[in-house]
């Protein structure tokens, strides 16, 4: 195995805003929610978190930085959204989808930062698991997938960071949460005039 071998990739996610809330879920595990919502994912080119990720074999235990200092990866929604996308990188590769390159079994190094105040309001946790949940899976090669989903499962708003403009979360009734992802409404540029201060 060529231990220089690597693969990175950096992904941004916007901010979004709900309008209509899902108030509250019905599993706090899988992050399933009560209720349908809907919400305005604000432009990328005043506040959006940016997250590179890094696979290598040489890597030997997954790593996660955030604004420049490295937090626990034992997170168990950072897990649960890395699970979700090997478990689908698995499947491609034994499919034969993957050319019968597996990278699902090497290390993950990410690096995660936002240009707002984290924990002020702003949705940065939404942000932030959609950056990273875009990076991860274009970084094992499976972003064909349903990105929703596995955001979801960082954090339930995260699904709706995923796409731009007016986006709608689909709440489910399965239990397993396999039908609770997000949709696109209209795209970003629909309304062209709306415009969200944040003082």
């Amino acid at each position: 195995m060529d231990t220089h071998k690597y693969y990175i990739v950096t992904a941004t996610a916007p901010v979004n805003i709900a309008v209509i809330k899902y108030w509250g879920k019905r599993d706090e595990h899988l992050i399933l929610p009560l209720n349908d919502s809907i919400s305005f994912t604000l432009s990328q080119s005043q506040l959006c978190a940016t997250t590179t990720a890094c696979i290598s074999p040489a890597f030997t235990h997954d790593a996660f930085w955030l604004n420049g200092k490295e937090e626990s990866f034992q997170n168990p929604r950072i897990q649960n959204c890395l699970k979700e996308i090997r478990c689908r990188g698995k499947k491609r590769s034994t499919d034969g989808a993957s050319g019968g390159d597996d990278r699902t079994s090497w290390r993950v190094h990410i690096c995660s930062c936002n240009n707002f105040p984290s924990a002020a309001g702003l949705a940065s946790s939404a942000a932030g698991y959609a950056a990273m949940v875009v990076a991860v899976a274009e970084v094992y090669g499976v972003s064909a997938m349903d990105l929703s989903i596995a955001a979801r499962q960082g954090s339930g708003s995260a699904c709706r960071s995923v796409l731009g403009g007016l986006v709608r979360w689909i709440k489910g009734e399965k239990p397993d949460g396999s039908d609770s992802f997000a949709r696109q409404l209209v795209p970003p540029d629909y309304w062209g005039d709306l415009h969200d201060t944040a003082l």
